[in-house]
């Protein structure tokens, strides 16, 4: 079976920056699954992964606008400290959670004040190409419940 729409694919993956520093890899973990064709994963990567089947493997390099957008400048910004939810004594580099009308959202700290920090609300990610090492173990045929929710369940998946 081929990844398509209403397709589960369970993945390996080894995430790498422009300098081939390893970012992230789940190969010593479960792997990965997600609902094909309901944007679960970033646009670029689920595009590099239609129509591979279970033994591929798939080696994608991804300009930003691909994966996690390019950086934008307006997304720093000062907030008052009493809207961050963080653990531990604030500091630059760490990602906090900051509470917005429209949920929490993870920020960087870049800087802290007595009363307020200035963070950074890009994704950590954003700004870079990224190459992606993908290794598919199985793909199967999504549930009627799957579809419904919007992605997989089970192992690698969403769990209610």
């Amino acid at each position: 079976m081929n990844i398509s729409q209403h397709t589960v694919a369970t993945f390996h993956y080894t995430l790498r920056n422009e300098q081939g520093e390893e970012l992230e890899s789940s190969r010593d973990a479960d792997p990965s699954a997600y609902l094909h064709g309901a944007g679960n994963i970033i646009p670029g990567l689920e595009s590099a992964l239609e129509g591979k089947s279970a033994g591929d493997h798939v080696e994608v390099t991804l300009a930003p606008a691909d994966a996690y957008g390019e950086r934008r400048e307006e997304a720093v910004q000062k907030v008052p400290v009493k809207h961050l939810i963080f653990e531990g004594r604030l500091r630059p580099g760490m990602i906090a959670q900051l509470n917005t009308s429209q949920g929490r959202h993870p920020v960087t700290v870049t800087k802290v004040g007595r009363h307020s920090a200035t963070v950074d609300t890009n994704h950590p990610l954003a700004g870079m190409a990224l190459t992606f090492e993908v290794d598919i173990v199985e793909v199967r045929a999504a549930s009627q419940e799957e579809i419904d929710h919007g992605h997989a369940h089970g192992v690698g998946g969403h769990h209610h």
